[in-house]
């Protein structure tokens, strides 16, 4: 079979709530993918910030396969020897008392949402059924109907209501507008230190850390949904340690497994985390075993191979590089680390297929936006490579 015929099945058997670029892959390695034709490319994208550790990262293979032959499922009905170890890495790597692991980054910000709630009630004092969190036009924190309820984007909410209440939206990036929301109802602010599904939005310069003090004065919670810019994307291990904030509730997923195995995790303090009980939430994946060794050498190859620092030096290199390609086409480049985002004049799609043609896969955001952000294992070789190819379709 070749390319088209996996695409007559995609387009046959597959609902269209995609519209992916008409490449097919079949292996990958590093940030590099190959088609089902042979043809390789550089992957620009890391599936969303999924693969952070570059493709099929041996060590992580390696745990993977060994724990496959021993037990890949308990269910937290029973414990078993690899989330233990996985959540003390994790807690000791952050900073925080405890962990919650679940499986997708919608099913941990709906943790959050859960968390901050009992905390606003058990804790602040908030009146029954009446607690608000407040969050940013242009954010995205996933698919359930809970999320896509408080969501700015006409089409994520379209024809499926009717929605959650006990949200309140703001100006992303306006610390002013956070305090006038805050009532003595509000329990949490829900924020992504970098906005990336809005294209990449970058907020001014020490808004993550007046946002934070902010929610101190009011005893808030400040959620940080680090799904996709933390560990490592931004050229740190969290994003919002660029302002040196440290959130109440935060947020990961995606590169928390390499792109492996779906693993995220809510983390926090006793005073909020210690609310839970018996019940009050679960998950029959939450946790596995081989999830959970899947994650531990996912943390390891981030730290073991510097990465972070990786990502910081190439990133401000590979944006430096794209913000000295003249062009009445390109409107701003603007990021952190190897999390850029490459806003244009026009339709963004022509674009992403002329640079699929000369071997580089990027997905254009809002329309307008290419998004720039391969593996953290790059080579400034790699980042060359790509941006003369970049500038050739540009000019």
């Amino acid at each position: 079979m070749h390319t088209q015929d996996y695409i007559e099945l995609d387009e046959r058997y597959s609902a269209h709530n995609y519209h992916p670029l008409d490449v097919v892959i079949s292996s990958a390695d590093g940030v590099w993918v190959y088609d089902v034709d042979g043809k390789k490319y550089l992957d620009c994208l890391s599936a969303y910030s999924a693969v952070n550790q570059g493709h099929c990262h041996p060590r992580i293979v390696r745990a993977m396969a060994e724990q496959m032959h021993k037990v890949t499922l308990t269910s937290r009905a029973f414990r078993n020897d690899q989330m233990g170890p996985f959540l003390k890495q994790l807690c000791e790597l952050t900073g925080y008392d405890k962990a919650l692991p679940m499986n997708t980054g919608a099913e941990a910000v709906e943790t959050a949402i859960k968390m901050a709630r009992k905390w606003g009630y058990q804790v602040k004092g908030v009146a029954d059924n009446s607690a608000e969190i407040i969050v940013c036009s242009g954010n995205f924190h996933g698919r359930t109907t809970t999320i896509v309820g408080f969501s700015s984007e006409p089409q994520y909410k379209a024809d499926f209501g009717p929605f959650a209440p006990g949200f309140v939206m703001i100006p992303y990036g306006d610390v002013v507008a956070l305090e006038a929301a805050i009532t003595p109802n509000t329990v949490g602010f829900m924020v992504e230190p970098i906005q990336g599904e809005g294209g990449v939005v970058v907020p001014p310069d020490g808004y993550l850390r007046a946002a934070k003090d902010v929610c101190e004065r009011h005893n808030v919670l400040f959620i940080a949904d680090e799904i996709q810019t933390g560990l490592g994307r931004t050229g740190k291990l969290l994003a919002c340690e660029h302002e040196a904030v440290r959130p109440d509730i935060l947020v990961l997923g995606k590169a928390l497994s390499g792109g492996f195995y779906p693993v995220s995790a809510v983390v926090a303090d006793e005073p909020v985390l210690g609310l839970l009980k018996p019940g009050d939430h679960g998950s029959t994946f939450g946790g596995n075993p081989l999830g959970s060794a899947v994650a531990q050498a996912a943390l390891h190859v981030l730290i073991d191979e510097n990465l972070f620092e990786n990502s910081a030096e190439l990133g401000s290199y590979f944006k430096g590089r794209l913000q000295r390609i003249e062009s009445d086409v390109i409107k701003e480049v603007r990021g952190k680390g190897l999390f850029i985002g490459m806003e244009l004049h026009e339709p963004a799609r022509r674009y992403c297929e002329a640079l699929r043609e000369r071997g580089i896969l990027c997905k254009e955001t809002h329309k307008t936006v290419i998004r720039f952000a391969p593996p953290l294992v790059i080579t400034k070789e790699q980042v060359d490579w790509a941006v003369d190819h970049i500038e050739a379709v540009l000019i």
